[in-house]
């Protein structure tokens, strides 16, 4: 079996910039356009107010999944959860959402809230088994077709 190791990165390592590149075609692919334009900037991630997390493969060092949250009033706002296809469907995802939950908490936030869109079927499964229930759009795609928010309790 594969290990995983998670940990904090900045934003703008070269070896997570290649990450995020790979989350945005993914997300070019599926909703056509360039990818995700909400504004995101590296001092969001640093903490108190945010941190960035990477699943590093012990064997190789590869990163693999990435996920972060940046305050948002009270709350955590997740961004950039995505696990590359080679890792998918060993319960990784599951492991960098609970490690963004762990890190918000520590931070004082009371909630973790996100945007996704419908056409991330296996996001929305993930993030509905995990607790999270929708709520009202408030992100930079309020009022898109298509968009689902969500929070969970921390």
């Amino acid at each position: 079996m594969v290990e995983f190791k998670i940990r904090s990165a900045r934003y703008d390592e070269p070896e997570v910039t290649e990450l995020v590149a790979h989350n945005m075609r993914d997300l070019s692919e599926r909703y056509g356009g360039t990818s995700d334009a909400t504004p995101i900037d590296v001092a969001d991630f640093l903490p108190p107010d945010g941190d960035f997390l990477v699943a590093v493969r012990v064997a190789d060092g590869r990163l693999v999944a990435s996920a972060g949250w940046r305050r948002h009033g009270s709350d955590a706002e997740l961004k950039r959860m995505f696990t590359l296809a080679e890792a998918r469907g060993r319960g990784l995802a599951r492991r960098m959402l609970a490690a963004i939950e762990e890190s918000a908490r520590a931070a004082g936030c009371g909630r973790v809230i996100l945007e996704t869109g419908d056409k991330q079927p296996e996001a929305i499964a993930l993030y509905e088994s995990a607790g999270y229930e929708r709520i009202e759009d408030f992100g930079y795609y309020k009022g898109y077709a298509g968009v689902l928010s969500y929070a969970k309790k921390i």
